[in-house]
Parts: C-alpha cells; structure tokens; sequence
C-alpha cells in the first residue's frame, strides 16, 4: 500500500477532519511523507478541506 491510500485510510477510519500531524500520528508515518502525499491528494482533488488545516476525504 502506497502512502497516498495510507493518509486515506486513516482519515477515513476517523470519520473527521485531521490535520497532517494527528494523520501521521494514528497512521505511525513519517510527518513529512505524509505531507509529501496529501500535496498529492490535493491535486488529485482526493481530499478536500472543509476548516484551515484539516482536511478530509472528497
């Protein structure tokens, strides 16, 4: 499983908007990787940000 479905999963096993830390934390991912990849979310208009800084499945 590549990072990107990695970040996905955790979010969508929370079922609330996280921001990058609390992703990296629940999903046990380097922080910076998991910034590296919800980038890539971002332009893939995979996840969407419904308040600054947090962010959820689209």
């Amino acid at each position: 499983m590549d990072i990107k479905e990695k970040v996905l999963e955790v979010m969508r096993a929370e079922g609330q908007p996280l921001n990058a830390g609390k992703i990296a934390e629940l999903g046990g991912l380097d922080r910076k990787e998991v910034d590296k990849a919800m980038e890539q979310l971002k332009k893939e208009e995979k996840i969407i940000s419904p308040k600054r800084c947090y962010w959820t499945p689209a």
